[in-house]
């Protein structure tokens, strides 16, 4: 194969030292990230204890400190299969794929070909000379978009802040996955605490119903009395059909987020167990420490650089586009011949392709992509104001929650033991029947409603953590082939 000519060295040396000459350049604004005005403090912060610690922030994963190695199995569970986050994952892949691709554009495409033919001629065009021929001819190309104004790396600069959206968009995928299985994991203990609870008031109702029946049997009772005493254990009883469609429902739930068919983990979650512990202290990091962290602020300030980086790659469109293009091959009629020096070709071409007569469509993409990038500053400001908004109500939620805990436990401590006291002064005779009822009615309601609370402080705990963005995983799920690959 030929080398190319002095001058067409000069050609390339020229075109290089022009490139780099003006690398520097670049159409359009250079990316700034917005400030994010936050207060010092969350107000909501006034309600926890001065000595209260911040939520994990070190990168641990906060659930395994409520000690359930149940809760913990899930949790790696749902981070391997969880349909969802798998499909994040396929989106970074084709947004990694896309932007390992959108690199070569800055560089020269270089292709090579080769092609072998056998023709024949017409007589009139041969012209009294032969009818047949065959040609062979071989070559490597070049084709290289000289980037004076900075298109190419404005589009390669979009891409790679689009595949860091995608990535932050990932990780709030898992934070969203793992607190929902760790809230409804918390619903599900809760749902059969209050189970627990019917079916034990029910059998007190129970014991009491025989006692009334008995009365009556011996001549002591009334029939009245009996009626008030099945129809409360009846109402009681009604409570137990929806509390175990709540259980089954909670596992249904959770046996999708780890990937499995909805009755999958029947068996393993029909042991009821207590809820899991609370951190005995949670509070916040600041509000800047906090907005630093989460995923989707990272999401929207990259993807108002991605839109940042389309205005130029719009207004590059406002400056000519330079194309250098070559070509070093060979050619000739005999294939014994292709190695001759007399076979080599050679090309060297630069092409000038300049929108200025369409410059009113190129000012019109321009001011498109300059909306679009408007509409990303309000969308980042936008999480900002409403990540700000969720950390304050998670922090409000759960401090009340532990105070609303403080009360109804001690509300229920006080029920179970008016309706020991009422039962005792029953069998005395020192009291009526609508007392023993009443107070097993207030019992239940009161043991309820106690379970039903601390259900509630977990899931309010973990939002904590996840408004705060703190002690989130940094794992991927497993990469399943498509079938045949």
């Amino acid at each position: 194969m030929p080398h190319p000519s002095p001058a067409t060295a000069v050609v390339l040396l020229k075109t290089a030292a022009l490139t780099l000459a003006l690398s520097a350049c670049a159409a359009g604004p250079d990316f700034v990230r917005p400030d994010a005005p936050a207060p010092d403090r969350f107000a909501a912060s006034a309600l926890y204890a001065a000595e209260a610690a911040p939520a994990a922030t070190d990168g641990a994963a906060f659930w395994r400190g409520f000690g359930d190695p149940q809760l913990d199995a899930l949790v790696d569970d749902a981070l391997r299969a969880n349909h969802d986050l798998r499909i994040a994952l396929a989106r970074l892949d084709r947004a990694d794929a896309l932007s390992r691709g959108a690199k070569f554009d800055r560089l020269p495409t270089i292709t090579a070909d080769a092609t072998a033919s056998d023709g024949r001629q017409s007589v009139d065009r041969a012209a009294g000379g032969p009818r047949d021929y065959e040609t062979y001819e071989g070559g490597a190309r070049l084709a290289w978009e000289l980037d004076l104004f900075g298109r190419v790396r404005r589009g390669v600069e979009a891409q790679r802040a689009e595949t860091e959206a995608t990535r932050a968009d990932l990780a709030a995928m898992q934070v969203a996955v793992v607190a929902d299985v760790i809230g409804t994991y918390a619903e599900l203990r809760g749902q059969q605490e209050r189970l627990r609870v019917a079916e034990a008031n029910a059998g007190l109702q129970r014991e009491t119903l025989r006692l009334v029946e008995a009365r009556l049997s011996a001549g002591s009772g009334t029939e009245f009395d009996t009626a008030r005493a099945r129809a409360q254990l009846e109402a009681t009883l009604a409570r137990v059909p929806a509390l175990q469609a709540s259980v089954a429902t909670a596992t249904h739930r959770i046996a999708v987020l780890t990937g499995r068919t909805p009755d999958a983990l029947v068996a393993t979650l029909s042991t009821p167990q207590a809820l899991p512990p609370l951190p005995a202290t949670l509070a916040a990091d600041t509000p800047a420490e906090v907005l630093r962290r989460r995923p989707d602020i990272a999401a929207a300030e990259q993807r108002l650089h991605a839109a940042t980086a389309r205005i130029g790659v719009a207004s590059a469109e406002l400056f000519p586009r330079l194309t250098l293009s070559g070509l070093l091959g060979v050619q000739s009629f005999d294939a014994d011949a292709l190695g001759d020096s007399g076979s080599g070709t050679r090309l060297v071409a630069l092409g000038i392709d300049w929108s200025f007569l369409d410059v009113g469509r190129v000012r019109a993409r321009i001011a498109a992509a300059d909306a679009d990038a408007r509409g990303a500053l309000a969308g980042y400001e936008q999480t900002v104001l409403r990540a700000l908004e969720d950390a304050e109500n998670a922090l409000v939620r759960h401090a009340r929650s532990r105070q609303e805990d403080i009360h109804l436990a001690a509300a229920a401590g006080d029920s179970a033991e008016a309706a020991r006291l009422a039962r005792l002064r029953y069998d005395a005779g020192a009291a009526g029947l609508l007392d023993v009822l009443d107070a097993e009615r207030t019992r239940l309601q009161a043991e309820d409603a106690l379970a039903e609370a601390r259900t509630r402080s977990v899931v309010s705990a973990v939002a904590v953590y996840r408004a705060t963005a703190g002690g989130w995983p940094e794992r991927s799920p497993d990469r399943i082939p498509v079938a045949g690959r």
